[in-house]
């Protein structure tokens, strides 16, 4: 029945800024047909403001969006360059590197690579 994800709703205060900050910050490709809509792969990030729609304002949290990346390492590395703060240590998992932040609204991401299959 469902046969794709079309997009991940990410809420903002500030679309501006959450626009800044994943198309400057973090590389994510600008859709051509949208000023809030972003790209990783196949999947859409669509930046939205609740309060424009009257509901409350709430940061999506304890669901990290894993965002890939070849080297969890050199990432998180240009990324605290950019000033981003990690919430802790990466840390391995067996399989995976994981690398746990924020984005301006608190929304939870991940840097993640999982190097080896599960078993």
């Amino acid at each position: 029945m469902i046969t794709k994800l079309d997009f991940v709703g990410v809420p903002t205060q500030d679309s501006d800024r959450s626009r800044a900050f994943y198309v400057e910050t973090l590389g994510l490709r600008q859709d051509p047909k949208s000023d809030y809509e972003f790209w990783v792969g196949e999947t859409c990030f669509g930046i939205w403001e609740p309060e424009k729609q009257g509901m409350e304002f709430k940061p999506q949290s304890n669901a990290h969006l894993a965002l890939h990346v070849d080297d969890v390492a050199a990432a998180r590395a240009e990324l605290e360059g950019k000033g981003v703060e990690f919430l802790g240590d990466t840390f391995d998992t067996g399989v995976c590197h994981m690398a746990l932040f924020k984005d301006p609204d608190g929304n939870d991401l991940m840097l993640h690579n999982r190097y080896s299959p599960r078993d």
